[in-house]
């Protein structure tokens, strides 16, 4: 299918849609768009936002159809072999925002899309290639992880591929390039000017400090899944903190511009984050999302991998790659902390059902004490089962194997994965069964402080509750303890083998052995 994206020539604030279907052959054809986009696992029905439809013929002759679902059109072709879909979407978000990392939204100065929003697919032809062609001025500067075959032609080996890699064209783009090893990374940035006009980021930094926790997630899985890779950057003047992963890109939105060092810790934070899914769930998927289905939820009860793992390893990345200090790392642990056992650490549901569950209310805060995170809940297991890991067999093995293993037998021939076969993995890595931490942390309930008090006290640290006083404010506070004896100096050993890069340590010298040992074989939300 073709698509020309432009904007609406009467109504400000849509885009309009023009899609071609040829080679047609049959006496229907039935056009489907999206109801929910990768990286939010909840319905979003984005055909809410067309205001106008319409189908023709290759001539301009209308042809008959009718709307069989909320988001789904049959039409009949009466022997034609060619038909085009017209209509517009509201690209204007009911917020003051105007605009997240999953939206699209088009002005004067930009048009930001996301093709999930509003491209449609003909049901039996998923899989055939696309063409998007983009109405911007040739001054225009485009920026986008599909293969480009003129100044405002894209090519898509498929819809899949198509609807994972957002753009954004502007007349001006601040654009800062790095490589690691063969992959070169782009990071794009639009409103990237403080109100004084100064740069909202130190371009040297940014590539100083993207180049070292590129390089240190590559190394960790000994590869990168794609040719080139895009951070997507659209800065705000409100506070707004939101990320969403694709294949070969990421959309990053931040404010306010004028914050200062807090603007780039958030995007240190978030880009670490999302250029980790680029394995994790990008290409080690769970089996329910691959291929995704469009039409209708994809439940699944992994998503404590997908998001709680990911933002276990996205702060950890920033300091085993040496751009957070200890004091740095340690803050956002108990930010993350925080969020979980003052927020929901006695909820109900386990973090599989809670995984579950995202496709009924996970992104809204719901009733008291029902749901977890998979995000916070979902990072803290990751923690545990890696100090567990490490404890167990004195840092020569860790979580890193886990993912090690994880990309060879899922993501790299990309087969998906299920709960039980991520289990057996971290079984065989930790050389014992772990059914204490899966009846506790995963399909449990139970509170995790204990538990994680015992695995923290391993590297000198400890989560108390503190009562409020004059002061300061009460609540979660992650310690450090204070022993300057013997037993003192090895928590501080331990800890610096777990902040330290253990790629370039001996705790990796299990890892061809555990390889051998296996048969080859898978959206950060606002703060």
């Amino acid at each position: 299918m073709h698509y020309r994206l432009s904007a609406d020539p009467t109504l400000p604030h849509y885009i309009a849609v023009e899609a071609y279907l040829a080679a047609i052959t049959t006496p229907a054809v039935e056009l489907q768009l999206p109801a929910w986009r990768p990286g939010r696992y909840e319905l979003q029905n984005f055909a809410k936002n067309i205001q106008r439809f319409d189908i023709v013929d290759g001539a301009g002759k209308p042809l008959p159809f009718h709307k069989i679902t909320k988001d789904r059109w049959r039409i009949q072709t009466n022997g034609v072999t060619e038909l085009v879909a017209r209509y517009n979407y509201h690209a204007l978000l009911a917020t003051p925002y105007q605009l997240n990392a999953g939206s699209s939204f088009i002005s004067d100065t930009l048009l930001y899309v996301n093709p999930v929003n509003l491209c449609l697919y003909a049901e039996g032809r998923i899989d055939e290639p696309c063409t998007l062609e983009i109405g911007v001025p040739d001054s225009w500067t485009l920026a986008c992880g599909l293969k480009q075959q003129d100044a405002t032609t894209l090519l898509a080996a498929d819809f899949y591929e198509l609807v994972d890699c957002p753009l954004i064209a502007a007349p001006v783009l601040q654009h800062i390039q790095y490589t690691v090893g063969d992959t070169p990374f782009h990071v794009w940035i639009q409103g990237g000017r403080r109100t004084d006009g100064a740069p909202t980021f130190d371009a040297e930094r940014i590539q100083r400090d993207f180049r070292r926790f590129s390089e240190t997630q590559l190394t960790l899985f000994g590869e990168f899944p794609e040719e080139a890779y895009h951070f997507l950057t659209l800065i705000l003047p409100v506070p707004y903190y939101h990320g969403v992963e694709h294949r070969t890109s990421t959309v990053l939105v931040l404010g306010p511009n004028d914050e200062g060092e807090g603007l780039y810790q958030d995007l240190l934070g978030v880009a670490s984050h999302e250029l980790f899914h680029a394995w994790n769930i990008i290409r080690i998927r769970p089996a329910e999302l691959l291929p995704y289905n469009f039409t209708r939820e994809n439940y699944f009860t992994t998503c404590f991998v997908a998001e709680g793992v990911t933002t276990y390893y996205g702060d950890l990345m920033l300091r085993q790659s040496g751009i957070f200090s200890d004091e740095d790392y340690l803050k956002e642990l108990q930010v993350l902390f925080k969020r979980h056992f003052e927020n929901s650490g006695l909820a109900f549901q386990s973090l599989t059902e809670s995984s579950w569950d995202l496709w009924l209310d996970g992104y809204e805060k719901g009733v008291p004490d029902r749901k977890v995170s998979v995000y916070h809940k979902g990072a803290i297991a990751a923690l545990i089962l890696d100090l567990h890991i490490r404890r167990a067999t004195n840092h020569t093995r860790s979580l890193d194997n886990v993912m090690q293993q994880m990309w060879q037998q899922f993501g790299k021939p990309f087969i998906g994965y299920t709960l039980d076969d991520y289990r057996t993995i971290t079984e065989l890595v930790a050389g014992e069964s772990l059914a204490w931490y899966y009846d506790l942390c995963i399909f449990g309930n139970e509170p995790l402080q204990p538990k994680l008090n015992e695995y923290l006290a391993w590297v000198g640290l400890q989560v108390v509750q503190e009562e409020p006083i004059a002061e300061q404010a009460g609540g979660i506070r992650l310690l450090e303890l204070d022993d300057a004896g013997a037993d003192g100096l090895l928590s501080r050993q331990h800890q610096m083998r777990w902040f330290g890069n253990p790629l370039t340590e001996p705790a990796h010298e299990g890892q061809a052995e555990l390889v051998s040992e296996q048969k080859p074989g898978k959206d950060v939300v606002a703060k």
